[in-house]
C-alpha cells in the first residue's frame, strides 16, 4: 500500500462514527459521547502494538497510552516516549479506536463491538511489513490468535513462546493490559518479568531503529 493509499486510510477512520450512529446493539448502545478514532498506522514500523481501545485521558489527548499505562508499557519495551512514538518503530492500532465510556464500577467498558469487523483487516492489510504484534489484553489476543487462544488471558500469557517463536507468520507476543489494576497479576506471575520482558525488550532492540 502507499503512503497515500495509508493516509487515505487513517483519514477514513478519523471520521468514523459508526458506533454512534449505527451501533450494533441498537439504539439504546449508541456511542454517549462524541467519537474519537486514535489510531496509528504506519508504513514502516514492524511492530504493531495491539490494544483494547483507548481510555478517557487518550480520549482527551488524541494520543495512544498518554497515560500511567502507557508509562509502564515504555518500561516494559524499555523504550522512551521518543522512540515510542515514532512511527517508524510502532504502529498503535488498538481492537476499538474510540473510548467506550465507564461501566457502572467506573471501569472501561469492553472496546466498542463495531470496530473491528469495520477496520481491523483494513488496517492489518495495510501494513505487511509488521513482522511482531503484542497483543495487549485478551480482546487483542482473541484476535489475533484466533481459534489459538485460550479462554484465559494468563494462560494465554504464559504460553508466549508459542506464540512469539513461530516459525512462519506474523509473531504474535501476548501481553496482560499494562493498567495498575494489574499490579497484584504482576506480582503473582513473577516469569513475566523473568522470562518474557527480556525476550520482548530484545525483540524490540532488533525490529526498532
Amino acid at each position: 500500500m502507499t503512503e497515500e493509499q495509508l493516509q487515505a486510510l487513517r483519514a477514513a477512520i478519523s471520521v468514523c462514527r459508526r458506533c454512534r450512529d449505527e451501533p450494533a446493539r441498537g439504539e439504546g448502545h449508541r456511542l454517549p459521547h462524541e467519537p474519537r478514532p486514535v489510531a496509528v498506522l504506519s508504513a514502516s514500523a514492524r511492530i504493531l502494538i495491539a490494544g483494547q481501545a483507548p481510555g478517557l485521558r487518550v480520549h482527551e489527548s488524541g494520543l495512544p497510552f498518554n497515560d500511567a499505562s502507557g508509562d509502564r508499557l515504555r518500561q516494559w519495551l524499555s523504550v522512551d516516549r521518543a522512540a515510542f512514538y515514532d512511527q517508524r518503530n510502532f504502529a498503535i492500532v488498538p481492537m476499538g479506536f474510540c473510548f467506550p465510556g465507564y461501566d457502572r464500577h467506573g471501569s472501561d467498558l469492553p472496546p466498542r463491538s463495531e470496530c473491528a469487523p469495520l477496520w481491523r483487516q483494513r488496517a492489518m492489510d495495510a501494513m505487511p511489513q509488521i513482522e511482531l504484534v503484542l497483543a495487549v489484553g485478551h480482546y487483542a489476543q482473541r484476535w489475533h490468535l484466533g481459534t489459538d487462544c485460550p479462554k484465559s488471558m494468563t494462560e494465554t500469557v504464559r504460553n508466549w513462546q508459542r506464540y512469539a517463536k513461530r516459525n512462519s507468520g506474523i509473531s504474535v507476543l501476548p501481553l496482560p493490559h499494562p493498567s495498575w489494576r494489574n499490579t497484584g497479576w504482576l506480582r503473582r506471575h513473577p516469569w513475566f518479568e523473568a522470562e518474557l520482558l527480556p525476550f520482548l525488550r530484545e525483540r524490540v532492540q532488533a525490529l526498532t531503529i
